[in-house]
């Protein structure tokens, strides 16, 4: 018996060589979470250009597997056995990362660490501390929230200004110390300040004392920055024109391995 033209189409190699249908299920789980992580049908045919046939037949397998829920509105969410990849996959990120930070630790002397934008707050996913007795120390899995910290700003650098004041009304603004930024216009004008310098600083911002430089992972998968921090005494103005271009190598060279099919 002939088959259909549709389970044709799915199971099709795709140009890469791949399976067709993975491919096109994986495409629809990275649009749900561009949107939001809630979407319905006919929003993922029109962004995805798949007709909706063809699109209710994966999300129904999705739906199966428990990747994706579907809910009481007919609406499809992300589901919760993603959660457990997600967290796999940033302890995986986290171990390709840390040959990198040694070497940072080695060429700065100071604490490198590597953080992901989570929803709204940053987590820690690698550190390794620095070999001066005086040292920062960051637990991995910590989390905090943006607008204290170097690798905050240098992630929300990309975002637009609205998705960035989106976040922030609904994380709030609380200061951490005295020199917390603690407005929205006065965050935008710190991201504008990243941009242009090409680096982020928290200077006392999240601990009195302490100074960070952080530098965002270009092209990296999900949204990922790193970043050295020290005592202020030693990250100094002049520290800083020595180390940043230290971080933004550095970035460049994991942003390659991450990249790569098969990660060194």
């Amino acid at each position: 018996m002939p088959t259909s033209s549709a389970s044709t189409t799915d199971s099709a190699k795709s140009a890469s060589g791949g399976v067709q249908s993975l491919e096109r299920a994986f495409d629809l789980l990275e649009r749900m979470a561009d949107a939001g992580g809630e979407v319905g049908l006919s929003e993922l045919s029109a962004s995805s250009g798949l007709p909706l046939p063809t699109i209710h037949r994966l999300m129904r397998t999705l739906v199966a597997c428990g990747y994706v829920r579907q809910q009481p509105n007919r609406r499809y969410a992300l589901g919760p056995r993603l959660i457990r990849l997600g967290e796999s996959a940033s302890r995986l990120l986290g171990t390709w990362a840390r040959p990198y930070l040694a070497r940072l630790v080695e060429e700065t002397g100071e604490t490198a660490n590597m953080a992901l934008l989570d929803g709204d707050e940053i987590v820690y996913v690698a550190q390794v501390p620095s070999k001066h007795s005086m040292r920062m120390f960051t637990e991995v899995g910590r989390r905090v929230l943006p607008h204290s910290t170097g690798v905050g700003k240098a992630l929300l650098a990309g975002f637009p200004p609205e998705e960035v004041r989106a976040l922030l009304s609904r994380t709030g603004m609380p200061a951490a110390t005295d020199k917390t930024i603690t407005t929205a216009d006065g965050f935008l004008a710190a991201l504008e300040e990243v941009r242009k310098d090409g680096y982020a600083v928290d200077d006392n911002e999240q601990e009195i004392g302490v100074r960070c430089l952080a530098v965002s992972v270009p092209d990296s998968p999900t949204a990922a920055a790193i970043s050295i921090s020290g005592p202020a005494g030693r990250v100094t103005e002049d520290a800083t024109e020595r180390i940043v271009p230290v971080l933004q190598q550095t970035a460049l060279e994991l942003s390659r391995v991450l990249a790569s099919q098969n990660p060194a």
